[in-house]
């Protein structure tokens, strides 16, 4: 799949994922065979340039190329400076976000709003197109509501004014999270349309990307949740496209070697007293299914620690090793 100047090297994408998709877990997902991840979005509001937290959700650092920033906002002009303002501390895409259905974003008429106002969804992507010299992509949703489905429309603005790859979540704005994602649609923009298509949403494994894929012709296919404590999903997809067989789940010393790699890159990035809290929801992930995992994530969420949490990790990843051992002892 091309974007630009760029070749990825699979057809994969990490969904922008607020308070989720910083540097560390965006590099962790490229190397498990994510094509491309996109930064945790970012405001074009001038105040908050200049922040630590912007600044750090921004940060590409070491990342493979291409790198990738997604922007919100709803003025065209503050757009396009922050377009160029990204470009110059290095990102290599720049990505708008009418996708978002967030009411804090929304009630200030960025991310999905826009859907309501095609003229300017055009006046923006124009804007931004312009003022930079690097491909701009788009995510959007299928609608503002299902009385209001205008994805083609806007797939044909985006076309028209220079976007390079959309991006199409499944579902309306007025429908969040909630239901099943409408594949129908993404297959219609992508009819509609010459530029490459990302279908988004629902994809939780590697038959459910194949099915996607097929479902609506897309170019490639976007994940975002099921990529939270599964960032080796990118791994079993790809396997599964090329080669029509399924990958084993990984086991308990592969999950945690994962994980504690992860943790190293959090606490580095973040450093200690705020690489702990950002940590507790990633081990929650991760723990997820396994055995003894509800007491674990309770009692791991008291450490204050980097050091307190790494010793409980290995402590209850030993558990789960030693659990499997006697099982398949028994079964012998």
């Amino acid at each position: 799949m091309r974007l630009g100047p760029y070749i990825l090297k699979s057809n994969l994408i990490v969904a922008p994922m607020a308070g989720v998709t910083d540097r560390p877990f965006r590099q962790l997902c490229r190397r498990l065979g994510a094509g491309m991840a996109v930064s945790e979005m970012v405001s074009s509001n001038s105040l908050l340039w200049g922040s630590e937290k912007t600044l750090r959700r921004a940060n590409h650092d070491g990342e493979p190329e291409p790198k990738s920033v997604q922007l919100a906002g709803a003025d065209p002009t503050m757009m396009a400076e922050a377009a160029r303002r990204n470009v110059d501390r290095g990102a290599q895409i720049i990505d708008i976000n009418m996708g978002c259905p967030a009411k804090k974003v929304c009630n200030v008429l960025a991310g999905s709003a826009l859907l309501r106002d095609e003229p300017l969804v055009a006046r923006i992507v124009e804007s931004v197109v312009r003022s930079v010299d690097v491909p701009v992509t788009l995510k959007i949703r299928t609608g503002w509501d299902r009385d209001h489905r205008n994805g083609v429309q806007i797939a044909r603005i985006a076309e028209a004014t220079g976007i390079q790859a959309l991006a199409v979540h499944g579902r309306t704005r007025a429908d969040a999270y909630q239901g099943e994602a409408e594949y129908e649609t993404i297959a219609a923009i992508k009819a509609a349309v010459r530029i490459p298509v990302i279908a988004n949403g629902d994809i939780d494994s590697a038959e459910k990307a194949k099915y996607v894929l097929e479902k609506t012709g897309a170019d490639g296919v976007m994940i975002g949740r099921a990529a939270q404590g599964r960032p080796w999903i990118f791994r079993e997809v790809s396997h599964f496209l090329r080669t029509g067989t399924l990958l084993p789940e990984p086991g308990p010393r592969e999950i945690r070697d994962i994980l504690l790699g992860h943790l190293a890159d959090l606490y580095g990035f973040y450093g200690e007293r705020l690489g702990v809290c950002i940590a507790r929801k990633h081990i929650s992930w991760y723990s997820k299914g396994l055995i003894g995992g509800g007491a674990f994530r309770h009692a791991v969420n008291q450490a204050e620690t980097t050091t307190a949490q790494v010793d409980m990790i290995e402590e209850f990843f030993i558990r789960q090793i030693d659990a499997i051992g006697q099982t398949a002892g028994m079964a012998a």
